[in-house]
């Protein structure tokens, strides 16, 4: 899994509910067409990245892959070692 693109948007709470920021992220995919989330039209892992400053921590609340080409949800999950790239990923390139 390689991420070729991002967008990121900081998230606004107008509730006053959640500690601390949310960012969420769509990082685009480049992935072999033998991969099981090989689509046609590109695949796509939409993030949502918490950071709370007052614990110091940036963690990912949630995650799905998806379609790019239909938005469609795929239902997979990241792997341990997935999961702390696309954090650090995340985490690299939430004010850019």
């Amino acid at each position: 899994m390689e991420i070729t693109e991002h967008s990121v948007d900081k998230m606004n709470d107008p509730t006053g509910i959640l500690t601390g920021e949310r960012y969420e992220f769509r990082l685009y995919l480049a992935l072999d067409e033998e991969d099981d989330l090989y689509a046609e039209g590109g695949t796509g892992l939409r993030v949502i990245l918490a950071i709370d400053e007052e614990q110091e921590q940036e963690r990912i609340v949630s995650y799905n892959f998806f379609d790019r080409a239909t938005e469609k949800i795929m239902d997979f999950e990241l792997e341990e070692d997935e999961k702390v790239i696309v954090l650090d990923y995340c985490k690299t390139h939430r004010d850019k």
